[in-house]
Parts: structure tokens; sequence; C-alpha cells
């Protein structure tokens, strides 16, 4: 460590008497001057840094000098030694000569250093090319990769695509055919807002040919005919972009698929019984769509499940139904499940209508006319998951209810929190009765008290002391009902440290309060996730006098009967194509490859005792 720290200092003493040597002496000329290391030398720095910082030192000019201490640098980095490079790049700073290659590199490796120390926003400063630089291909192709991880990293995708469409002009053709997947996949994230709003920003013609393709494959996607229509168009104006040449695959699906048009659409529910009550919203959702805009050619029928799936969907066939919304109860759609297998195991058995199921299945079919739509607490925290992960929040901790729906929602958070970061999540599951010990335990202030304690012991009562939290979690995810949120929400208060930067508060619908109720002050803060029709100021407004007894359990399930009847003719397009996104007032809803419907929720705080979206 000495024998670097030296060899450091004396290899910078020597560059600052070289630049001022050079500042009262004239440049030798083209004949006298040394020749300088080539580019592929700067590009590569595979020896050690002591190999480089003494060949700095025996330099006699200070243009390898300064390629050799750039090449050390780059030695220091790859093994992690950030401190000694960065003490050389400091030192070089103000000083390098006037050569493109050498200014470029010197501002790529600061980048380097700054992104793994975390400084993500400073290294992107850092890295900013001058246009006009004669580099070579690799320079650019290192900087474009940067730019692109760093955008990735800070979680702005389109800005990631922009520079990845920059790379692609220093790529073999294998390498721009999986750089293109990259960039659809990137671009099949983002809304069409988002994407409306990126294209007005104006951009390289590449850039921008990709955001529009985006834009038309998601606002037509529902209507392939107009889709066809568009992208001639789009293809007429970008006839050299790389998706014009060879349109998405995704994409070509859509095209190719048909729309289901069903005349005659079944609705199985349990009309009567004891679950009716909890059916009624859903057959409400349903009529209002339908009502909202009638059509003459499309008739739409309820079926009773009270009495037996299975004979409810066998009359809704015997009627001639060319679609089936529901059943809704997870024992009905086991049921019509099995009925379905055994027809379809029948020979010459005639082809049964697309189907989506107004529940999850135990074992989803691989029939590509079957979905399934949910509102799923699991699906709940799968979008916990993107939105914290959004929020820049990396160590949260789950308090849980010790019940199936909690274990449920903090096993699938744990899940794609490790999928997403490669971390897990730290998970408490807490009892009605020992809540308060709960959080105590997960805060760390069991463990501090009881330091007090021990130190107390030892030298005397009269000794004061504050007990501290940890200070490593940045947020907490609290699975509950709203029953028990309050509580909940004050036993953290009170056991977060004045020592402490209390932690961002995040939880489900289950744990929102009903609009009824009075909204308590204590509320304060936390980020709540709810389906956006209830997040909208007027959103059931219409609904409290028709059914002034609904909570906001019944209203959830009206949006959901709603959404079903939109979602009919867009069923197959979504599948084909999953960058596709209805906004519906359940979510902004995709459909994944095996027919499941992916909610995004919409997100809110609560402020001085009101809920407001944000």
């Amino acid at each position: 460590m000495l024998k670097r720290q030296n060899s450091i200092k004396f290899v910078l003493a020597v560059s600052l008497m070289a630049a001022l040597w050079g500042c009262g002496t004239q440049p030798r000329s083209a004949s006298q001057a040394p020749q300088p290391l080539s580019s592929t030398a700067l590009q590569s720095s595979q020896q050690s840094p002591t190999f480089y910082l003494d060949a700095a030192a025996k330099a006699t000019d200070a243009e390898t000098r300064q390629r050799y201490l750039l090449q050390a640098a780059q030695a220091y980095i790859n093994t992690n030694q950030l401190k000694a490079a960065s003490e050389i790049l400091d030192a070089l700073r103000g000083s390098l000569v006037n050569v493109p290659e050498l200014q470029a590199q010197h501002r790529y490796l600061q980048a380097l250093v700054l992104e793994q120390k975390g400084m993500l926003a400073d290294a992107l400063y850092q890295l900013k090319y001058v246009s006009s630089w004669p580099l070579a291909d690799w320079q650019w192709r290192d900087y474009y990769q940067l730019r692109a991880s760093l955008y990735a990293k800070t979680k702005r995708p389109a800005e990631q695509v922009r520079e990845l469409c920059q790379l692609s002009q220093y790529l073999s053709s294998d390498e721009n055919t999986e750089l293109n997947r990259q960039i659809w996949s990137l671009l099949n994230g983002l809304q069409e807002e988002t994407l409306e709003y990126y294209i007005q920003q104006g951009g390289e013609a590449t850039y921008l040919g990709w955001l529009k393709l985006a834009y038309l494959a998601k606002h037509y996607a529902v209507d392939p005919s107009s889709l066809v229509s568009q992208l001639g168009r789009w293809q007429s104006a970008n006839p050299g972009h790389p998706a014009a040449m060879q349109l998405p695959q995704d994409l070509q699906g859509a095209l190719s698929t048909k729309p289901y048009h069903p005349q005659k659409i079944a609705v199985l529910l349990p009309l009567t019984g004891e679950r009716a009550k909890v059916a009624e919203p859903l057959k409400n959702g349903i009529t209002a769509n339908y009502l909202d805009d009638p059509d003459s050619n499309v008739e739409l029928q309820f079926y009773d499940t009270a009495t037996g799936a299975a004979a409810a969907y066998q009359a809704a066939l015997t009627a001639g139904a060319d679609f089936v919304i529901g059943p809704l109860l997870q024992n009905s759609v086991q049921q019509v499940i099995e009925f379905k297998a055994t027809h379809n195991s029948q020979p010459n058995a005639a082809p049964l209508p697309p189907q989506l199921f107004l529940n999850n299945a135990d074992v989803l079919s691989n029939n590509q006319d079957d979905f399934y739509f949910a509102l799923s607490p699991v699906q709940e925290a799968i979008d916990a998951v993107q939105r914290m992960y959004q929020d820049g929040i990396e160590q949260p901790l789950l308090l849980a209810s010790d019940d199936a729906i909690g274990h449920r929602m903090a096993e699938s958070f744990n899940l794609n929190w490790q999928q997403l970061t490669n971390k897990p999540a730290e998970i408490h599951y807490f009892t009605n009765d020992k809540m308060r010990q709960t959080v105590q335990d997960s805060l760390g202030v069991t463990d501090s008290e009881a330091r007090i304690d021990a130190v107390k012991k030892l030298l005397g009562t009269h000794v004061k002391a504050d007990f501290r939290s940890r200070s490593d979690i940045d947020a907490i995810y609290m699975i509950c009902s709203a029953h028990d949120l309050t509580l909940l929400k004050s036993f953290i208060d009170v056991n977060f440290s004045v020592f402490a930067e209390p932690a961002k508060l995040y939880t489900s619908s289950r744990a929102r309060q009903d609009d009824s109720r009075q909204i308590v002050q204590e509320l304060n803060k936390i980020t709540i996730s709810d389906i956006p029709w209830l997040m909208e100021s007027n959103g059931s407004s219409n609904l409290a006098s028709l059914w002034p007894s609904w909570g906001n359990p019944q209203k959830r399930l009206y949006a959901m009967g709603f959404d079903a009847l939109s979602l009919v003719n867009k069923l197959a397009q979504m599948r084909a194509f999953p960058g596709y996104q209805l906004s519906g007032h359940t979510g902004l809803l995709s459909v994944s490859k095996d027919g499941v419907i992916n909610r995004q929720l919409k997100w809110g705080q609560y402020n001085h005792g009101v809920l407001r979206s944000n």
C-alpha cells in the first residue's frame, strides 16, 4: 500500500513539473517528438497499476505520460481501488493535453468512479463528450454504453433508449439484433402519454422512429386494420429504420391476430344465495358499461352459478354464447375448467368460446382463448415492488399480518423484489396481541433498550440515554387491514428514534379507510395503492346516491365488472402484443403470455387527513 501511494505521488509530482516546464518551452518538431501510445493501447489496461505508473515516470513527454496515467487509473478501477484512481484523475484535471482522445477518456474514467460510488447523477453530468471530437469507434461505444447503463440505473428508460440508438452505430449486425429487442422491450413498458411527451421533445431520427412506432403499436393495437394503415405510413416515413426492415415479433403477432367480436356474451355469476351480494356490484358494473354504449348487435345474458357453475356454463353454450365472462368464485372457476378439459379431450370436440374468468385458477390452461381477471392482493404486492423501486427504495422492511393474505402478499413481494434487485426483502409477521413487540423487534428498538439497561446496571440508573432505531431501512410496507393500519402506524411512529431518518411508509388498498369514515391525522405521509377510479376525486360519487351502503370493496368490484366488458374486444390483441395497455377503472391493464390480466395501480398519499393521488 505504501509503495503504491509513493508511486502515485512521485508520478503526479513529475506530471506537475512537466506541465510547468511545458508552459515556458517551445513544442518539439514532428521529427523530434516521441511516438505516443496508440489508441488501442489506451483502450486496454491489462497490466497492474504499478506497471503503468512506472511507465509514466519514465515517459519523456506529457502526452505519453498522461496516457500511462489514464491506464493506471483504469487499472485501479478494474480492481475497485477507487481512491487511487480518483487521486490520479483529480491531479490530471486541468493539465491534460489538448487531445480529444485523452479528454474523452478522462471524463469516461471519472464517470466510472462516480458510478461505482453510487453517484449516478454526478456521473451523467460528468459524461458529456463534444460531438465534434474525432474519436475512435471504441470510445464512442464505451461512451454510449455507460450513459445507457446510468440511465437504466436511474430508472429513465426513454433516455436509455436514446443512448442505445446512438450506440447502435458502433455495433455488429448480430449485436444490433439483440439491441433492437432490448429497445423494444423498454418501450413496451412506457405508457402512451409518456411516449407522446418524448416524441414532442424531439431527437435523432432513429430514436424518434422507435418512439413513434411504440406509440402507434399501443394506440392502434386493438384495431389491426387501422394499425396496418398506420404502420404503412410509418414505414414510408422511416425507410431506413431497423424496425422498418423487420417489425418486432410481438407487433407482427398483433397484426395477424383477429380480435374477438362476440354477438352473444354470457356472464356467469352467483345471482342467488349467500354469495349474491358479492356478485351484485360486478353485475351492476357490467350492465352499466353495456348501457353506456349499447350495441344492438350484442346480446348480454346472465347465468346463475349458485346451483352449479358447470351447469350454468353448459346452458350458456346451448344458448349460443360466443364469449363467456366468469364465473367469479374460485371453486366455480375450477368446475368450469374441469368441464372444459373433459370436453376438449373428446374426439372431434366442438371449439369452445373465449372466456374471461373473474378469478385466478390454481393451474392455468394452455388455451390461448382463456383469460384470468382478478382484484388480487398478490398483484398489489407486485405493483408495490415496482413503485418502491421507482421511488429509489433500496432496503424495504415488510410488516405483514400473520394470516393467509399477509403471507401471500409478503412472499410475492419478496420474490419480485429479489428478481429486480438481487436482494431479499426483510419480513416480519405480526399478530394483534404482539403488534407493538413485532415493530420494536423489527426496528431494532428492543436490542437498543437492552443495551441501555445493561449500561444502567453497570453505571447506575442515573445514566440518561435515548433508544436508537435502525437507520439502514428506507421504507416500510405495511400489509394489513384498515382496522390495523392506524395502530400499526402509531407504533412505528413512536419507535423511530430522533437519531434516525423516518422511513417512507407504504400500504395496499386493503388498509384504506372507507370514504364514509373520517380519515385520522395519524395516517399522514402514508403512500397507498388503489384502483385509479377510487383515486379520482369524483370516481365513485354517482354510486353513493345509487348504493349508499357500498364501501370501497363493493366499488372496486363494480369497477372490475365495468372493465371486464371493456376488455372483451381487446383481449386477443393484448395477449399477442404485451406492450398494449388498456387504461381501465381498476388499473392500467395488460395481458401476460399465460392470459393473466396484470394491473398497474394508482398511488396516493394521506396529507392532513385527505388521500390525494400522486
